[in-house]
């Protein structure tokens, strides 16, 4: 019964994955849902346009996969936008324009550098870097909530010096939590991203704590995603999510479809 809401395809920049093997390998894997989420990173420093998904072409093969799989599994059209505090009014344009399922909202430039490189972490300790990148998150919130659920909000982490080591929810409590209430406050969910135990952080993104804090705080709206970029990513450790929901306080996960929150019971995963 599993649904996978964070998949992409060819059509993102950092995939080669043709969208109909995503869809076979989905369909082996058991998934009742994928939800497709390409990459929409505007004004990305590194390499310009590499990650602007062309969303007219997307679409139209979109809707011809969905057509073609309608009577095997549910395909729902998505966006992963990669946050910068300057492209607010840009993103709500570009969601106006297109039927979106669902959105995510994601962190992959911090003050013009991406967290993936290291040139983020030079001049500062890696602590800074994490701090540093845990309130650009907050920059994102005060001018833009207009996504679905916010991704991966330790992303930081796969790529800092000594990954998770030495990181814990405890050490940024103070702006982790300022993070989490303000999601609840803004109705914006947080997404539970599997890439963590792919990356060997042994951990999901968000870890373990942070989304029994979510939780603690009231917050209800969370998506399950792998972040696959190719077919054997899909489901990453999936088996895992059930009894990791349930230790975390959450009775239930949610689904997206037209921009509407469904919440289905853990036990149906």
């Amino acid at each position: 019964m599993a649904v996978d809401f964070h998949i992409h395809s060819s059509f993102s920049g950092d995939s080669d994955a043709p969208m109909e093997q995503m869809i076979q390998e989905g369909l082996k894997k058991g998934l009742r849902t994928m939800c497709f989420t390409e990459h929409m990173d505007m004004d990305y420093p590194e390499e310009p346009g590499v990650f602007e998904v062309d969303t007219r072409s997307y679409h139209e093969k979109f809707l011809q996969m969905k057509g073609k799989y309608q009577d095997q599994i549910e395909l729902l059209f998505g966006i992963e936008l990669g946050l910068q505090p300057h492209l607010a009014e840009r993103h709500q344009k570009y969601l106006s324009e297109w039927p979106f399922d669902f959105v995510i909202g994601s962190s992959h430039v911090v003050h013009g550098k991406d967290p993936y490189f290291p040139a983020f972490y030079e001049g500062k300790t890696e602590s800074q870097a994490y701090l540093e990148y845990f309130e650009s998150i907050l920059e994102n919130l005060a001018v833009f909530d207009e996504m679905d659920v916010y991704g991966h909000i330790d992303y930081v982490v796969r790529y800092g010096p000594n990954k998770n080591q030495h990181y814990t929810y405890e050490a940024y409590r103070e702006v982790l939590d300022e993070i989490l209430k303000t999601l609840i406050r803004k109705d914006v969910g947080l997404e539970l991203n599997t890439a963590g135990y792919k990356y060997g952080l042994g951990h999901p993104n968000p870890t373990e704590a942070i989304l029994k804090r979510y939780a603690e705080l009231g917050g209800e709206i969370l998506t399950i995603g792998c972040d696959g970029h190719a077919p054997e990513q899909l489901a990453w450790d999936f088996e895992k999510i059930p009894a990791l929901l349930k230790e975390c306080g959450f009775r239930y996960y949610t689904v997206f479809e037209e921009r509407m929150p469904v919440f289905y019971p853990v036990e149906t995963f």
